[in-house]
């Protein structure tokens, strides 16, 4: 039996083995292909085929970054703050994950997008951020993704792979034997090579062989489709296609072959492409270098293979040489941090930044990389006084997060994703707002400038409007904001606030200060059977004596949050306690949205509602006094407002292009929750009022909840249960803050 389970086990060994063995080489295999063949992949695919390192990392990030579309106008517009999903590509598979809030999201986006077209060459790019950003996680978290790109086939780069028919160039004479002998420190002996074998030291792409003059019309011979010869003869990306020239090895042995064989396609038939694959440990298309790393300036050379070559060619020597700046070429040459030696070789990557040439020795070696750099914000003395760098430098600024779900989304990377369970929803959103709000700037002009009465704030938003300013920066326009103010938030408005955002996070609470200071406060509050409440995170600040505490959070900032929260709390209780008629609700809005394009006295029949409508004051107020004033200029305004809008939008638009139902529209909704929340505005009213709703909270799900009366039972049971399904309560939570709300007479405040 012990022998056959030795046998089993052998076996599966062995297939194990075998299985990996197939996998890694079918992965690791990266067969040269033939000129010819690879001119039918040009032809076959030209777009993925012709990229250069800028085109390739465009296509990186957005193979891994998409777009959420949003429906919901309560945005910013969609031009310049998109909702971007960077999970793929910073912290999926990262060791160490970097997570970027929205604000972010977008610079680094704009900046890629520039990739594309071109309009990034001859530039470094500087991520520019405080100490504990997340700079170095960033970078190297971005070149870990980009390394693994190029090993798939959405990633393919072609370089020139030489493939040198020594029988056909007349082989190795006997003395060049001798001399590889030499070189090789190895006794006399014959080496009988068929072919020399390597890879363009600069990654240069093989269409770069065709002589510059020529390029055009062999295209235009090789490509059929008009359309795509249109744009790669007139679009910028494509540009270097018929500008950049081979590395000088390529270009010296390309002439000398040439002159050797006499005929371009022998030369030809000795070239082939291969796929380049990024390799960071190596230096092989990236190569990231920390201050302390020495400054290696040596020439790179291959003694053996040049030998070999001025052997085989026997014409004008050929050196080959080069720096390390060619293992970079169409690849990424990045600084993490400009200190120490770094500070040396961005000077010395002036040059090559501004002309694309570099020296090496006698030789000139042109250089296209993308060069990245990290930066912190005192660091830029070390450029900022070189007047030819200002346009040579795009800077991006990394600052501290300061959206505050993106803040909770890194303690649950740090702690666990359970740790929200340990708080009442809502609490650990909060203290996070905290962290972020010391980020912000004491006063925001574009903030005061919109909001028109700030007085109708002044009970539960701060003076410095963080709390507003976080719900901007997180996407979303609270639903608290009066409708004059939602109808003011225009572009103006949010421009002003994303050039403000480039000027925070850069003081405050530190990355690193946050989850210390977090892992603090959980080592008091956080027990078995315990949720977290506002109160307690409130203590935790306000009574600290630290000196950290003061200096960083502003003075009634979270006093002014705590109402915030009772506020928020009290529409998510009046949400789930109330009991209404939605198809009753959805008739009575359909008919006022309808009704609003007739004039009084006429009876219409509505097709949304299939009711007959008689249009008068009357018909209007019922609906208006709900949701407006008695004012007569503000429901003057708000019935233009709402008939324009169906008109233009949601029935030019929505229903007739888009084909929308009318109860999925916009309009439809904004009135809906504009008109359901003046509904709830009294929902408690009856039951904070009796004094058995308290009780009957307390004796939920025990023996003593079934005496009282089916009315107040079923309220209560509604109650609890919507705070669980609708907000995540637990049920102890529900009933938690349900007491909370009626001990502290929050029913009162609105």
């Amino acid at each position: 039996m012990k022998k056959s389970n030795e046998n089993n086990q052998s076996e599966n060994l062995h297939e194990a083995l075998e299985q990996l063995s197939k996998h890694l080489v079918e992965k690791e295999r990266l067969k040269p292909i033939p000129f010819r063949n690879f001119l039918e992949l040009i032809v076959e695919n030209p777009y993925s085929t012709f990229r250069d390192i800028f085109q390739v990392f465009h296509d990186m990030v957005h193979f891994y970054v998409k777009e959420h579309k949003e429906r919901s106008k309560n945005l910013f517009a969609e031009s310049y703050f998109k909702n971007y999903n960077c999970y793929p590509l910073l912290q999926d598979g990262c060791d160490n994950p970097f997570f970027a809030d929205r604000l972010f999201a977008n610079r680094f986006m704009n900046l890629v997008n520039g990739f594309k077209d071109g309009t990034r060459t001859n530039q470094i790019v500087l991520f520019d951020g405080p100490p504990g950003s997340g700079k170095s996680t960033f970078l190297n978290n971005l070149l870990h993704k980009l390394e693994d790109y190029t090993k798939t086939n959405n990633g393919s780069m072609y370089s020139t792979y030489w493939k040198l028919d020594v029988e056909k160039l007349g082989g190795l004479s006997q003395s060049a034997q001798e001399i590889i002998s030499t070189i090789k420190k190895e006794k006399t002996k014959v080496y009988n090579e068929k072919y020399l074998e390597f890879l363009c030291p600069s990654h240069d792409h093989p269409i770069l062989l065709i002589p510059k003059e020529y390029r055009k019309t062999f295209l235009s011979n090789l490509i059929d489709d008009k359309d795509v010869l249109k744009r790669l003869f007139k679009e910028k990306q494509f540009e270097w296609i018929f500008n950049d020239v081979p590395c000088s090895i390529c270009k010296s042995l390309y002439n000398a072959l040439l002159d050797k064989l006499e005929n371009a396609q022998a030369v030809y038939n000795m070239v082939n492409a291969k796929k380049v694959r990024f390799n960071r440990q190596f230096g092989d298309g990236i190569s990231l270098y920390n201050p302390g790393d020495q400054i290696y300036k040596k020439p790179i050379t291959n003694k053996l293979l040049e030998e070999k070559i001025n052997n085989l060619v026997k014409g004008e020597h050929i050196h080959f040489i080069y720096s390390i700046l060619a293992k970079t070429n169409n690849g990424v040459f990045a600084l993490m941090d400009i200190k120490e030696e770094n500070i040396k070789r961005l000077i010395q990557l002036h040059g090559v930044i501004s002309d694309g040439i570099h020296k090496v020795e006698l030789i000139e070696e042109r250089i296209k990389s993308l060069f990245f750099g990290l930066v912190n914000p005192g660091d830029k003395v070390h450029y900022s006084d070189i007047p030819s760098f200002n346009d040579r430098v795009v800077e991006v600024k990394i600052p501290y997060i300061l959206d505050y779900n993106i803040e909770v989304s890194i303690y649950k990377n740090q702690l666990g994703e359970g740790i929200e369970e340990a708080f009442l929803p809502g609490v650990l959103q909060n203290f996070a707002k905290i962290m972020v709000s010391s980020r912000l700037s004491e006063e925001s002009k574009t903030i005061k400038n919109w909001i028109r009465k700030a007085s109708d704030y002044k009970n539960y938003v701060d003076n410095d409007f963080h709390l507003l300013k976080m719900e901007l920066y997180s996407g979303t326009i609270p639903f608290w904001l009066k409708e004059s103010d939602i109808k003011a938030f225009d572009s103006n408005v949010k421009r002003g606030l994303l050039r403000e955002s480039e000027s925070e996070g850069n003081s405050g609470f530190t990355g690193r200060q946050s989850i210390n200071i977090f892992r603090n406060f959980l080592s008091q509050y956080k027990k078995p059977n315990h949720l977290i409440t506002m109160a307690e995170v409130e203590s935790f600040f306000v009574k600290s004596k630290t000196k950290l505490f003061k200096e960083h959070i502003a003075r009634d900032f979270i006093s002014f949050m705590k109402k915030m929260y009772d506020f928020n709390l009290l529409q998510e209780i009046k949400e789930c306690i109330y009991y209404y008629n939605k198809s009753q609700i959805s008739k009575d809005i359909l008919n006022y949205i309808y009704a609003l394009s007739f004039d009084k006295g006429e009876e219409i029949f509505n097709p949304y509602t299939k009711e007959v409508i008689k249009i008068d004051d009357n018909f209007f107020s019922l609906f208006e006094s709900v949701i407006l004033s008695q004012d007569e200029e503000e429901i003057k305004i708000y019935r233009k407002d709402i008939q324009t809008t169906y008109i233009s939008q949601t029935l030019a638009q929505e229903i007739q292009i888009e084909g929308l139902p009318i109860e999925e529209t916009t309009l439809y909704k904004k009135i809906l929750d504009r008109y359901t929340r003046s509904l709830k505005k009294n929902a408690l009213t009856p039951f904070v009022e009796n004094e058995n709703f308290r009780r009957a909270l307390l004796d939920y799900e025990s023996e003593l909840f079934s005496k009282y009366d089916i009315r107040l039972k079923n309220s209560v049971t509604h109650l609890i249960t919507n705070l669980i399904n609708k907000y995540g309560y637990t049920m102890e939570g529900a009933i938690q803050v349900s007491i909370y709300l009626v001990d502290n007479k929050l029913y009162l405040s609105n």
